[in-house]
């Protein structure tokens, strides 16, 4: 059963970067990318090399969507359901995430 895991508060992530943070067993990537309250959680996980760094990556607007490019070799995930635009056989996982009384919250 999924619940709600309190990440860190939401202050705590600069607008436009992402934090990884461990939820269960799982390396999660979770991203502000404005200055609200808006946050994603994706998989830190770069599919292609087995690497944990999707946190480090930059994000960007696309077509009206909010992508982070990996910090290795640049292939783009969308922030909100971890669609790898380059090849979606490489696509990650997505969570749930929110923000609860200034907490970030992913669930999992």
């Amino acid at each position: 059963m999924s619940q709600w895991n309190t990440i860190c508060k939401l202050d705590d992530i600069i607008p436009a970067t992402g934090v990884c943070a461990l939820v269960g067993k799982h390396q999660v990537a979770v991203f502000r990318p404005r200055a609200n309250e808006e946050v994603y959680a994706i998989s830190n996980i770069d599919p292609f090399f087995e690497a944990s760094v999707l946190s480090r990556g930059i994000i960007a607007e696309h077509q009206g969507d909010l992508w982070v490019a990996s910090p290795l070799k640049k292939q783009r995930f969308r922030l909100r359901d971890g669609l790898c635009m380059e090849d979606e056989s490489r696509s990650v996982a997505h969570f749930e995430a929110r923000v609860k009384d200034g907490q970030v919250q992913v669930k999992a």
